[in-house]
């Protein structure tokens, strides 16, 4: 636990990519293979599930710190972070332990859950009673479900292959599934990612608990110049690209698995897409994306009709008639058991194309090529997503290999994406951010004009908090410190002084949100110091955002 918790304050401590591989090498060389399983695991990303009731930690806190309940909650809000603030009122340790992450993990943390209040407040005291500061603050996080560090999983990849002498490409190929919750990290899976290539890997009869992982994704770099400096059209395969959840539908050994790319096993929550992979030769992996599509429909319904999959925990009758699925398919990886990713792409789309034509399916759909003579022309196409209801274009070089992550060395893919929808709005509330901006007010939310009734009133509708600098973070948190108006536990309500232009990929009508309005992935585009609250836009024009996406 102390070298992990050490590693954890480095990697928080920082922003350079280089001090955190540096960080990470340094762990990774010297912990205990079981160690260094839960650490990978829990820093490519996965979740540790909430092992004590929140309200239950932060009584026994509060009582071992003798501290009154006002006092407590006041530390709370000046924090804003439960692990930080229980890390600081505890009395100092009176004892010390030597145990590493994995003997903490399993047989301390995961045995929490389900235990009785009295024997709970005993054992965490004694958990907290021999860490110091930096060591209680993790433990917290990992008992309360809310561990999360900024380090890239391309990061973890990099310093794993560093540290095994191993292509980083291979360990990214072995760490698909890692973070599945349905296989504990183990030594021998943690021996099993860094041990040497060997001849024929890629060959080789899966490992039973691998049979059924995906490929890594491969992704594309944001196109930011002019696509005329990218050679001859005729190079290129365009397509859409499709606002959806991109997936890798795997069929081998007679079963079936669909992932997400963020490695969420969803086989689940799209039955119908079990049902196509049922029908698929065995030894089978396609690409794609999964989107809302009703049968016979000659284009794919918007986003929030794809919602209610991921977030309802059971799928009725009624969920799986309002949100039909289908599969869009990209490419093909595998076929016959034969992995297809060094063949060139124009290779692979000829035989996905025959694969869908085999089996005349609704819900195996090819994405299609965009046909275009020019630059020119392709820009003009481009100009019409939002109508089609997609978010601009992909360019894939014809020739491409299908990598592994973000790279150009296996041929290269670009996205051009239309400009977001933005909107100039004010900011009302703030809240503490987390890591190295705990003590920082960095996320916010705001708002917009609504002038029903001849009635100008500020309307919240989005929440952000990335786009800005470290600098600009720190002049607004000294503003919203100054012009703050009332306290809500962790959230501050301030005077409307400051307004920023916000960018957004999606609209949709939400009967949730006061305003009427939810938008997909807003950030901070700029600050805009130029304007006065009295100038920033209306629910009226975020309105009309909406009955341009919807018509």
């Amino acid at each position: 636990m102390k070298r992990f918790a050490a590693l954890y304050t480095a990697l928080d401590a920082t922003t350079s990519t280089n001090e955190k591989l540096e960080a990470l090498i340094a762990y990774f060389s010297a912990a205990e293979p079981e160690d260094a399983a839960w650490a990978s695991y829990f820093l490519a990303g996965g979740k540790p599930r909430q092992s004590v009731p929140t309200r239950l930690m932060i009584g026994f806190a509060r009582d071992h710190s003798g501290l009154p309940e006002w006092l407590f909650e006041e530390s709370y809000q000046a924090v804003s972070d439960l692990a930080e603030t229980i890390a600081h009122v505890l009395p100092p340790a009176t004892r010390e332990s030597e145990l590493g992450l994995a003997q903490w993990i399993e047989e301390r943390v995961l045995t929490l859950r389900g235990a009785d209040p009295a024997e709970l407040r005993e054992r965490l005291l004694g958990y907290w009673d021999e860490l110091n500061w930096g060591e209680r603050f993790l433990l917290t996080k990992l008992i309360g479900g809310g561990f999360r560090v900024g380090v890239a999983r391309q990061l973890v990849v990099r310093a794993l292959a560093q540290v095994a002498g191993v292509d980083h490409k291979r360990i990214a190929q072995r760490m698909v599934g890692w973070t599945d919750s349905r296989q504990a990290p183990s030594a021998a899976r943690y021996l099993r990612l860094i041990a040497p290539e060997s001849a024929g890997e890629d060959v080789d009869t899966p490992h039973e608990s691998d049979l059924g992982l995906p490929y890594p994704f491969f992704l594309a770099h944001p196109l930011q110049t002019d696509p005329a400096t990218l050679g001859n059209p005729s190079d290129w395969i365009v397509e859409w690209k499709w606002d959806g959840i991109r997936a890798q539908l795997v069929k081998r050994g007679g079963r079936v698995w669909i992932w997400s790319r963020g490695e969420d096993l969803v086989t689940e929550r799209f039955p119908e897409l079990a049902q196509l992979g049922e029908a698929l030769p065995d030894g089978t992996v396609i690409d794609g994306e999964i989107l809302a599509w009703e049968p016979g429909a000659s284009a794919p319904l918007p986003f929030a009709r794809l919602q209610p999959r991921i977030t309802r925990k059971s799928l009725t009758k009624k969920v799986l008639a309002d949100s039909p699925a289908a599969l869009l398919a990209y490419d093909l990886l595998e076929e016959n058991g034969r992995d297809l990713r060094t063949d060139a792409l124009h290779t692979r789309r000829a035989k996905l194309d025959a694969l869908a034509r085999s089996l005349a399916v609704d819900v195996l759909r090819v994405s299609p090529m965009v046909a275009t003579s020019d630059w020119q022309a392709l820009a003009v196409l481009r100009d019409e997503s939002r109508a089609r209801g997609v978010e601009g274009l992909m360019l894939k070089e014809r020739a491409s290999m299908y990598g592994v992550g973000r790279t150009k060395a296996s041929g290269t893919w670009w996205k051009w994406k239309i400009d977001p929808y933005s909107i100039d709005a004010v900011l009302l509330y703030a809240q503490r951010g987390h890591g190295r901006r705990a003590s920082l007010y960095t996320d916010f939310t705001f708002a917009v004009w609504d002038e029903a009734d001849g009635v100008r009133t500020l309307v919240p509708f989005a929440k952000a908090y990335s786009g800005l600098t470290d600098e600009e973070m720190r002049r607004v948190d000294a503003i919203v410190r100054k012009t703050t108006v009332e306290k809500f536990g962790p959230v501050r309500s301030v005077t409307p002084t400051l307004v920023f232009e916000i960018g957004f990929e999606g609209i949709q009508a939400s009967p949730r949100h006061k305003s009427g309005i939810a938008v997909r992935f807003p950030r901070m585009l700029r600050w805009r110091t130029d304007k006065s609250i009295d100038d920033a836009d209306t629910l009226a024009m975020l309105k009309g955002f909406l009955d341009e996406a919807i018509a």
